[in-house]
């Protein structure tokens, strides 16, 4: 039961990892780079898609997490675990505090409809992203080091 626990805990923050780290390295800087603001409408429906899927993943990340470190506690890579659970945590956290409030304001914009400085403030959530990238990045290293030791 644990280990199917900790593969599907790897998997599923793995998967998360992949989408947001594909976000902040390779959608949006193309997006960026369209002509004519076209990337603005790509960017109000990415935050719209995304900004209803990624809650239940982060939370459901959370969760498999907190779940995995109880049933290890004390046992081999317990720290590791927990220590990413940790950080899966002050990720929800950012992106709450730092990440929705802008999100939510460019999930309404549209080509016709977005205030002026709209590159500024995608700029900033882009920059808050980075930083949420890393944690979930670490998270998932952690993790992985967890699983290999209690494997071993």
């Amino acid at each position: 039961m644990r280990d199917v626990l900790a593969v599907g805990t790897v998997v599923v923050v793995g998967l998360m990892v992949g989408v947001e780290f594909a976000v902040a390295v390779f959608v949006n800087p193309i997006l960026d780079r369209l002509p004519d603001d076209g990337g603005l409408g790509a960017r109000s429906d990415g935050a719209r898609v995304l900004g209803r899927v990624m809650p239940f993943w982060y939370i459901g990340s959370v969760v498999l997490a907190a779940v995995w470190a109880a049933l290890a506690w004390g046992g081999a890579g317990a720290p590791a675990i927990a220590a990413g659970a940790a950080l899966l945590v002050l990720s929800v956290v950012m992106s709450v505090l730092l990440l929705v409030p802008i999100n939510s304001r460019v999930a309404t914009w549209s080509r016709e409809g977005a205030p002026a400085d709209w590159k500024r403030q995608v700029g900033r959530w882009d920059r808050f992203h980075y930083v949420r990238v890393a944690v979930i990045v670490l998270a998932f290293a952690l993790f992985a080091v967890a699983l290999a030791w209690s494997s071993a």
